[in-house]
């Protein structure tokens, strides 16, 4: 009779991350627009929070020149994109690379807005390597008290 002996904690984290890799694979978007990208190759990453007035949206980029940000919103989505220069010397003959973790190219993310946000009010601001989104709710989806009489 074959036994197998099973560590809850470690066997069932270690298969949902194999499933988890195994779905990505299989269900990879073509491009990198959605939330979820590519395994290995989100950047950048990503906070989406709310408070009672706004929905706040933080990307951790550094690196960047603001100036190649593009912050657009169509349809309640609200999409992230540019470019991030490689800090590796391009062309030099004899350049060996042994690892290379931190990347370099085009991204794009979009996040789906929840439909009481306000694409009318949103605002930008990046410092020291992170983008921070804010988008106004509408008011009148904001809570408010009723004075009784």
């Amino acid at each position: 009779m074959l036994q197998a002996s099973f560590s809850p904690a470690a066997d069932v984290f270690g298969e949902l991350n194999r499933l988890q890799g195994l779905l990505d694979q299989v269900f990879r978007p073509l491009d990198r627009s959605s939330i979820r990208g590519p395994a290995g190759a989100t950047f950048p990453v990503i906070n989406v929070g709310t408070t009672p007035e706004t929905v706040e949206v933080m990307a951790i980029a550094p690196g960047l020149d603001p100036g190649t940000l593009q912050v657009t919103v169509d349809r309640g989505l609200l999409t992230l994109a540019g470019e991030r220069q490689s800090a590796l010397p391009q062309g030099q003959e004899g350049l060996s690379v042994h690892a290379r973790e931190r990347f370099a190219g085009r991204f794009r993310r979009v996040v789906s807005l929840p439909q009481d946000a306000d694409p009318g009010k949103i605002e930008a601001t990046y410092r020291e390597g992170i983008l921070r989104i804010t988008v106004a709710k509408r008011e009148s989806s904001r809570p408010r008290r009723i004075e009784v009489h």
